[in-house]
């Protein structure tokens, strides 16, 4: 890795000199501001963030793991992470997991030199030897929307969720209820759908509804791949008369592929989501709400008091509760009392 030292001595400059450059200072001349950008260029230098505000005097800081930080929940939940550290002394480090590859990368890259004074894992299952390392070197770590043994947790409750939901339809008089869900095998180990989709067959057993095979469908994440396996479940000869997907983002792909297919939502196909995001009360859907904002308000609340107290925190499961919000999105099947 390339070091501020390489930056200043390929450019023939000090230490101080860099840094200068680097914080925007005006105290540095125009020619030697140029030599030292120069390097940085040559050397393909990125600077530190956390090594950065440590120079800035700007006090400790906070690491947040997060995958696909722009989706709507991962969004939602940092809006309560930032909420709770806001006026405390710690600075937030965002790293956002996009790839599967490197499981180990965000844990090392935030607790190596000038690490992160603790750790804040989001909706992502951490390796248990990162976890154990963590918590050998007095490191705090908070997980939110994930388990893992020897630290504290905040989550939901997903097979209640799933539960919710399809006791909802259930009990509108739906009998061909079909579910959408991420992959099963997806390569970052997530689990939530999985168990939604557990509570949703549970349900239908103890209710004695048969699950056709292929109302149960998996794909990417995605607004575009829900909708195109919304439109094959649509075109069955015995179409579902409602469908559960696993996130209110899947939910609402369900929706447009059934305006395309000349279906009325809830009078022909009635829709239920997962997670209550903003778009959800805009669309008029019918979700199952957990509380995104207040669960990453309180993982962060949890990590400040321990990086208050300098312990680590106490090994507990902090369950939040999921809440039905029903809108115009579910009806009564057509010809229920």
């Amino acid at each position: 890795m390339v070091t501020i030292a390489d930056v200043a001595k390929h450019a023939g400059v000090g230490l101080g000199t860099v840094s200068r450059v680097l914080n925007g200072s005006p105290q540095v001349r125009d020619a030697t501001r140029a030599k030292v950008e120069a390097a940085i260029e040559a050397l393909g230098y990125r600077p530190n963030p956390l090594a950065r505000s440590l120079s800035l005097g700007r006090g400790h800081t906070v690491g947040v793991i997060v995958p696909f930080f722009t989706h709507a929940s991962a969004v939602e939940r940092l809006r309560g992470v930032v909420s709770a550290l806001t006026g405390s002394a710690y600075d937030l480090v965002l790293f956002n997991v996009a790839s599967p590859f490197h499981p180990d990368e965000p844990f090392h890259a935030l607790t190596g030199p000038h690490r992160a004074d603790g750790l804040l894992v989001m909706s992502l299952p951490a390796p248990a030897h990162d976890i154990e390392r963590l918590v050998k070197a007095r490191v705090p770590v908070v997980l939110v929307d994930s388990r893992a043994d020897g630290v504290t947790v905040v989550l939901t409750d997903d097979h209640t969720g799933g539960r919710l939901a399809t006791e909802h339809l259930v009990a509108l008089g739906h009998r061909r209820i079909a579910f959408i869900g991420d992959d099963p095998g997806n390569a970052f180990g997530f689990t939530a759908t999985a168990h939604r989709e557990e509570g949703y067959r549970a349900v239908l057993r103890e209710h004695g509804i048969a699950v056709p095979r292929d109302y149960v469908r998996h794909g990417p994440h995605d607004h575009a791949v829900a909708k195109r396996l919304t439109a094959e479940l649509l075109s069955r000869a015995d179409p579902p008369t409602a469908i559960f997907a696993s996130s209110d983002v899947q939910a609402l792909g369900a929706m447009a592929a059934a305006v395309e297919a000349g279906c009325h939502v809830p009078a022909d196909v009635s829709i239920i989501g997962f997670d209550d995001i903003d778009l959800a009360s805009y669309a008029g859907l019918t979700t199952v709400r957990q509380p995104l904002y207040d669960s990453g308000f309180l993982g962060a609340r949890l990590l400040l008091d321990a990086l208050d107290a300098r312990t680590l925190p106490e090994p507990a499961v902090h369950e939040l509760p999921l809440e039905l919000v029903q809108r115009t999105s579910t009806a009564p099947v057509r010809g229920a009392a």
